[in-house]
């Protein structure tokens, strides 16, 4: 059965007495109404705001994921190992324990699109890139025009006010299985597989998002 967990802004929603949470992850299995299983916030390095914003320039992401809006158990907590063009985060549990890792190759690094690898204990790792090529090329064909459209989103154009992005769809492959699939629509992560931590997954929904670029709005960038 298909799980999917999904990434859902709280920035006017939700203040706690601990501040403010930056999003929500949602849990459906497709048998009733999504419901949270984790609030998503950003984990600050001593220098504060200021220095996390400086290193996520280079790669790094820092979240954890609480199991209720009181803070008083974690899900999971991301960090980084390394940043540049080859990004490598761990994904571990409430005890520390590693829950698998995440590798983003950026586009022209290990191939023309942006590479996504999901490593995990005694599985193969599974790999995944950003886009079709078929929607690249189309991406790419009609980006002379992207200057008009931005500036149409701006004057409150036909587009609903949302920037034009590049695909963004994600596919996972190991072992001829699909076993984790990221759709745009939505910022869901869908988990195929049944021997795949959800936890993992959940990671995934918000890291995923966090690099949308200079025309998104990656939910760990505000600067407050």
């Amino acid at each position: 059965m298909t799980s999917t967990l999904s990434l859902r802004a709280l920035r006017s929603l939700r203040t706690t007495p601990g501040g403010q949470f930056d999003c929500e992850i949602l849990f459906s299995d497709g048998t009733g109404t999504p419901r949270t299983v984790a609030y998503v916030e950003r984990e600050l390095p001593p220098g504060g705001i200021s220095a996390y914003l400086a290193a996520r320039k280079s790669g790094s992401r820092s979240f954890v994921l609480w199991a209720d809006d009181h803070r008083q158990a974690r899900v999971a907590t991301l960090v980084t190992l390394t940043g540049g063009r080859r990004a490598r985060f761990h994904v571990l549990g409430p005890q520390g324990e590693p829950l698998g890792m995440v590798t983003r190759d950026k586009a022209f690094s290990r191939g023309i699109r942006t590479r996504w690898t999901v490593s995990r204990p005694a599985a193969p790792d599974a790999v995944g890139y950003k886009g079709r090529l078929f929607w690249w090329c189309v991406w790419w064909f009609f980006a002379p025009l992207l200057p008009f459209v931005i500036i149409s989103v701006l004057f409150g154009g036909g587009t609903g006010g949302d920037f034009p992005r590049g695909p963004r769809r994600i596919k996972w492959r190991a072992g001829g299985q699909v076993p984790l699939e990221f759709r745009s629509s939505g910022d869901k992560v869908h988990v195929n597989a049944p021997d795949l931590d959800w936890r993992l997954g959940a990671a995934l929904a918000a890291l995923i998002p966090s690099f949308d670029g200079w025309i998104g709005n990656p939910w760990d960038s505000r600067k407050d």
